[in-house]
């Protein structure tokens, strides 16, 4: 009982001080507000102030969501300033001493930031149709489908629609003209179109926008060609007009993004080497590397 009034009343007392915190920041001048080092409260010998928690608050915010902002803040910087006075009195000297730490933390970042930095004034990312190729032949066996991919025709129709027989012809053939009287009819009543014959689909994603998913997919896929069904409100229609099953190897043009995500990486680490080989070799002449 004494426990749960001690945390009502340190709660209490918190959103007491952050709405008079934020009273003082919000009444007084520019300069003042974030100059003010009245102390809000004091965590051991740490003080959490006026001009602190105002630099804190994001200055788009309206009046109440600036109290509930200083609320928060208030409960995260005393929790840190806790912990770390807990960590202060129980770690041994060797452990607080982060000072490696925090220089070997320095020099990565640096040298990350200036890498990106001629990453984006002297990289081209340019990759060439050979390599994409190469690579794809080089690395066969890394794409093997996990799920089997379609090229084909999907529509989605309302029950409302009209001349559905004329829709279950069109969506079945071949010819170019009939697909284009298709594309005419799905722009007037379709509720989704889509003709992908010039690339892959992983059938999941088809299966997704069924009613029911296709049982026994891959088999289905294997010996049927169109697909046809129903719920409450839609006709849904799939021709399939190229497959590939999973554990066969990717078309090329399927995995094209993925291998030229590989080869811009390649070349991204070649670069980087490439540079540092450079300044090798420019403090040798100048010898500001010097070996004794």
């Amino acid at each position: 009982m004494v426990s749960a009034m001690k945390y009502l009343f340190t709660k209490s007392s918190i959103i007491t001080l952050c709405i008079f915190a934020c009273f003082l920041c919000f009444s007084c001048s520019e300069n003042d507000k974030q100059e003010n080092n009245e102390p809000i409260l004091l965590v051991g010998d740490k003080q959490l102030t006026n001009g602190m928690l105002y630099r804190a608050i994001p200055n788009h915010l309206s009046d109440e969501d600036s109290v509930f902002f200083a609320q928060d803040y208030i409960n995260r910087w005393i929790r840190s300033e806790l912990l770390l006075r807990k960590a202060e009195l129980n770690l041994t000297p060797e452990e607080k001493d982060v000072e490696t730490l925090l220089d070997e933390y320095r020099r990565s970042l640096l040298v990350h930031q200036y890498q990106q930095k001629l990453l984006e004034q002297k990289f081209s990312p340019f990759i060439t149709g050979s390599e994409i190729s190469q690579c794809y032949d080089e690395m066969v066996d890394n794409f093997k489908l996990t799920d089997p991919i379609i090229k084909g025709v999907f529509v989605i129709v309302p029950k409302t629609a009209p001349n559905i027989e004329t829709l279950k012809k069109l969506y079945r053939s071949d010819k170019q003209e009939d697909m284009v009287k298709l594309e005419a009819y799905c722009f007037q009543n379709s509720k989704k179109y889509e003709v992908f014959f010039d690339h892959w689909l992983p059938m999941k994603e088809i299966n997704n926008k069924l009613p029911e998913p296709i049982a026994r997919t891959e088999q289905f896929i294997r010996y049927n060609k169109h697909y046809e069904t129903s719920d409450s409100l839609f006709h849904y229609f799939l021709a399939i007009k190229e497959f590939k099953l999973s554990a066969e190897l990717a078309p090329m043009d399927y995995v094209e993004e993925k291998i030229k995500a590989i080869l811009l990486n390649k070349k991204r680490m070649a670069f980087i080497k490439q540079i540092e080989s450079d300044l090798y070799e420019e403090a040798l002449k100048d010898k500001s590397l010097k070996f004794y």
